[in-house]
């Protein structure tokens, strides 16, 4: 009998969120994406400590910002040794209000993999979905650069995305679900917003209904779970990116998974199409108290773990 996790591989594109090697080994997801939080948790450990190590010492003279991006590029290709897909790789979340800044900082990412023999199209540059970084999609992704939109919590962000011709956006699950448990306090109903209920999962099913209604071919991928029910009520979704714990709770469940999202039911119920110009987008974003804190509060988490890697590249320099 397969699990829940060879069950959801066959309605689901699996992606590892980890910079873990060895649970990549184990769950062999067919993408892996990373970011500041996820590569500043490897290099403290004993394992990946030498990949920080050996930059410094193969690149003492280089700026700092060029250390850290080969840092990134490093775990990028020890990844993709594994994965048979693609990574994704963060621009640094400092650069999320600064469009021109963003695009060379991902023309040199790309660079760099490039010099280590990684095909570009095995590469997903990672943007903050901040008007700035979705404009800063657009020239990429005219460069054949695939871009992946992340800290997006609202359609009009989805939809600013799919306009520029996106590969792929990364709507958030979990940092949602916390933001609503968090409002409502003493009276949250866990049972309640439980499943297909829950508001993250429900966000990110209204982004994929839009999507499909309107044969959108940017790529949906729901990220930031906290639990394997969420998971579960997205199944279908064209991909999911999940951490190793919850990979090990799908791989150790024998449950049926059948699939929740559908192309053929979104298109059987076709939400009205809408626009994005900046105008509509910042007053849309404004509007939604949630997208507007959590890309906020997410901005500058990934700004504080990036400030963190840095002080590391430096003593390793």
């Amino acid at each position: 009998m397969s699990n829940q996790l060879d069950a959801l591989k066959t309605l689901t594109t699996v992606v590892a969120d980890t910079g873990d090697f060895d649970a990549m080994l184990t769950y062999r997801p067919t993408d892996a994406t990373t970011n500041p939080s996820l590569i500043l948790k490897a290099v403290q450990q004993d394992a990946y400590r030498p990949l920080l190590e050996q930059v410094g010492r193969d690149h003492p003279s280089a700026p700092l910002a060029e250390q850290v991006d080969r840092l990134l590029v490093a775990f990028g290709c020890r990844i993709l040794d594994i994965v048979p897909g693609r990574v994704s790789t963060e621009v640094d979340a400092r650069l999320s209000f600064d469009a021109q800044a963003s695009i060379e900082r991902a023309r040199q990412i790309i660079a760099l993999y490039e010099s280590q023999g990684i095909d570009r199209e095995r590469v997903l540059i990672k943007l903050a979905s901040t008007w700035e970084g979705i404009q800063a999609a657009r020239v990429l992704q005219a460069e054949a650069i695939q871009c992946n939109m992340t800290l997006l919590f609202s359609l009009i962000q989805a939809i600013a995305c799919a306009q520029a011709g996106v590969r792929l956006v990364s709507p958030f699950v979990g940092r949602i679900y916390d933001w609503h448990k968090k409002a409502a306090g003493a009276s949250w109903d866990e049972s309640a917003h439980a499943g297909s209920a829950d508001p993250g999962v429900q966000s990110v099913a209204r982004i994929y209904q839009y999507f499909k209604a309107y044969d959108i071919p940017t790529q949906i991928m729901g990220a930031s779970f906290r639990n394997i029910g969420q998971i579960r009520a997205l199944a279908g979704c064209d991909l999911l990116t999940i951490s190793p714990t919850l990979l090990g709770e799908l791989a150790s469940s024998n449950d049926p998974l059948p699939a929740a999202l559908t192309v053929a039911t979104a298109k059987e119920h076709a939400p009205e199409r809408g626009a994005s110009h900046e105008v509509a987008f910042r007053t849309q974003l404004n509007l939604d108290a949630m997208a507007t804190e959590k890309l906020a509060e997410g901005i500058r988490i990934f700004t504080a773990d990036a400030q963190k890697l840095d002080a590391l590249m430096a003593q390793a320099g």
